[in-house]
């Protein structure tokens, strides 16, 4: 089970280097078997507030080759948690004082989870407006469920999903596709 010990919090201009360092961490870790990481979540998007977990989207190029990896993941402290309900995916987390600091959502190349990710996350960075909604409303949920992040979670999840499916067809209308997806680590 996920922790339900959270916050929420302003941008934080800080997320971006937090990814940065992150992001070399893995990159070191996995070697020769990742292709991309791409930093993914509300803390990827600037000036959006959010619960300050840093979302990575690792690729690589065999996920069944992942579970090698978990050892060495849980060295510099994340925690291996499966498929955790997304069939192809490798979970994994870090903690810090009994808070959650990064989620790491490792992705086979082709699998339409990397697309989902990137579309909506680039979606938010070019429509302000979507983006203001989204936190308008992440706002009301947390403000209604300061103490349990399964109710947070389960109060955006239909927001999210409609929108999901509006960020991919625009993302697709405007060059993202799997070819484009793989090669531009953002």
């Amino acid at each position: 089970m996920v922790t339900s010990r959270y916050t929420f919090s302003e941008y934080s201009s800080d997320w971006t280097s937090l990814y940065a360092q992150e992001a070399a961490v893995i990159r070191k870790l996995l070697g020769d078997e990742l292709l991309a990481v791409y930093h993914i979540g509300s803390t990827s998007v600037p000036g959006l507030a959010a619960k300050p977990i840093i979302d990575m989207l690792p690729v690589t190029r065999n996920i069944d080759a992942i579970d090698l990896f978990a050892a060495r993941l849980a060295d510099v402290g994340y925690r291996a948690w499966g498929e955790f309900g997304l069939v192809g995916r490798r979970f994994f987390t870090k903690d810090f004082n009994g808070y959650r600091t990064h989620n790491v959502h490792i992705s086979e190349a082709g699998h339409p989870d990397i697309e989902r990710h990137v579309a909506f996350r680039t979606y938010l960075r070019a429509h302000p407006t979507a983006w203001h909604e989204y936190e308008s409303l992440k706002r009301e949920v947390y403000r209604l469920h300061p103490n349990d992040i399964n109710a947070y979670n389960n109060g955006k999840d239909n927001w999210i999903k409609k929108m999901e499916q509006r960020a991919i067809k625009w993302y697709r209308d405007h060059g993202g596709d799997e070819d484009t997806v793989r090669k531009r680590p953002l």
